[in-house]
């Protein structure tokens, strides 16, 4: 494979948001992340079998090869594709970079979850609202209350500013679409086995763990995206967003997702985290941000607004970056 330059990986990086902003997910073909889920679950069967009598560590290690393999079988399937594509003609090379890329990052995609929360939400159809909320959490819908729908929802977009737009755009710079797929393989793994329950405590720790690592330094400039969004929206505190990140985002629980989700809060003056159910059990998480007024359906829009600003932002800056190296 003939490995494209900066610039060139800039211009395919470009490429990619504009079809993510128009396209969004793709219906067909079976979209990538399937694909990787579905080898996460073979792979998981096939290292899981005879569990039973293993102690932690020996489950830690099964967990170790089922990463070693999801991201290694990622990077080398897209790399082989991609060189493929490249080898047939450079054109289609190009063109197969970009459409993969875009498969690694959803605006669009996020936006159009968030928005299946916020219409019913709106027009007093709570039981449509939570049954669109349960598409996108993992706690319990059943007796959401409106603000907790719409938080709920405010919080999925905010979290995954970082994993479904600025993290994969990052890799897909400094490697391409094949770095751009391990990390979408290394957020899959984690949404799948990256639990703290007595099932993946020891079998998900190198998922959970590979996913911190890798979105460490993203989740920090979101938190700075996310303030610049907030100044350029109006009625938005960046001053409010920024010191929201700096008093509450060490108090949840994931290293990375509290600093988006406080941030979040603060630019719309709203409080984040709080009181969730899961299968019937409470779990109290970390309140963010310091409320001006009650939660509200259109706080859902108003999340996506900076979702959006966050990637016109990074979108300008991959083009900035591309002129200065012309």
């Amino acid at each position: 494979m003939i490995f494209y330059s900066l610039q060139e990986t800039l211009l395919l990086v470009a490429a990619a948001i504009v079809i993510d902003w128009i396209i969004g997910d793709p219906k067909w073909p079976t979209h990538p992340v399937i694909w990787i889920g579905r080898l996460i679950r073979v792979l998981e069967k096939l290292l899981r079998r005879n569990e039973e009598g293993r102690n932690a560590r020996r489950i830690k290690g099964m967990g170790i090869i089922l990463t070693i393999i999801t991201l290694a079988v990622s990077y080398g399937i897209m790399w082989g594709v991609t060189a493929a594509a490249e080898w047939i003609h450079p054109w289609l090379g190009y063109a197969a970079s970009a459409w993969f890329i875009s498969t690694t990052i959803a605006v669009k995609g996020l936006k159009d979850a968030a928005m299946l929360v916020y219409r019913p939400l709106a027009a007093g159809q709570l039981e449509d609202a939570r049954k669109f909320v349960g598409y996108i959490v993992g706690r319990d819908t059943g007796n959401l209350t409106p603000p907790e729908a719409s938080r709920a929802a405010v919080e999925t977009v905010a979290e995954n500013t970082v994993d479904a737009f600025v993290s994969p755009i990052l890799f897909a710079i400094l490697g391409g679409a094949p770095l751009a797929m391990l990390y979408r393989a290394t957020n899959t793994l984690d949404s799948m086995v990256g639990y703290r329950n007595d099932s993946y405590v020891n079998f998900g720790w190198c998922s959970a763990r590979t996913d911190d690592v890798l979105n460490y330094i993203p989740a920090r400039l979101t938190g700075l995206l996310l303030t610049l969004a907030a100044f350029l929206n109006r009625g938005m505190s960046a001053a409010r967003s920024w010191a929201s990140v700096r008093r509450f985002a060490r108090y949840h629980p994931s290293p990375n997702s509290g600093i988006p989700e406080s941030a979040v809060a603060g630019a719309l003056g709203i409080e984040l985290g709080g009181l969730n159910y899961y299968f019937g059990q409470p779990s109290e998480r970390a309140r963010m941000g310091w409320p001006t007024r009650a939660m509200e359906p259109y706080d859902i829009v108003r999340s996506v607004r900076l979702l959006y600003t966050v990637s016109i932002l990074i979108m300008a800056g991959v083009l900035g970056l591309w002129l200065l190296l012309r």
